[in-house]
């Protein structure tokens, strides 16, 4: 695994392909997580207890963007049966999975206990409330209020006001 300064790694935290992982400054991983896919965490990000962010074989990549969060209990899918159009098992060869990279650009965040489904871009300034559902291929747009199950676009983000808050902080 690489990482960058000040990294804070939970006792408690299980990272199954190290070798898979990269990780930026200012960072918090929080106990009770689980990482088994390939991932790239910007700098300035947080990972909530009790967070999964699995699948894809190290095919597929979870990409976080700097000054962005996951609440606890999210979880991330690079891969995922076809509850529609295939078998349900893992046990059969050659069954058809749902399968892509899910990025969060910067800026983003998504609410305690909330489902990403496999192949999702999540622009800049997204933030997706908590016990959503986000299905694969979601059309997002930037600076916007997701929330439900399937989600839905609630209102538009004060991106004037968040950019300058860190501004503020001298941050950005």
């Amino acid at each position: 695994m690489i990482s960058g300064k000040n990294f804070t790694l939970g006792e408690y935290v299980i990272i199954k392909k190290p070798d898979l992982v990269s990780v930026g400054n200012n960072v918090r991983i929080a106990d009770f997580c689980r990482i088994s896919a390939a991932c790239e965490i910007g700098s300035d990000c947080e990972i909530a207890p009790g967070t999964y962010i699995s699948g894809g074989d190290g095919k597929y990549k979870f990409t976080m963007g700097d000054y962005s969060s996951l609440a606890s209990g999210v979880r991330i899918w690079l891969s995922s049966n076809d509850y529609v159009n295939e078998l349900i098992t893992h046990s059969v060869p050659d069954v058809k999975e749902i399968q892509g990279n899910v990025t969060m650009e910067k800026y983003t965040g998504i609410g305690t206990n909330s489902v990403v489904m496999p192949n999702n871009h999540i622009p800049e300034g997204v933030s997706i409330g908590a016990l959503s559902f986000v299905p694969s291929n979601y059309k997002f747009e930037p600076w916007t209020v997701y929330a439900g199950r399937p989600i839905r676009p609630i209102k538009k983000r004060n991106k004037e006001n968040v950019l300058r808050v860190l501004k503020d902080l001298n941050l950005i």
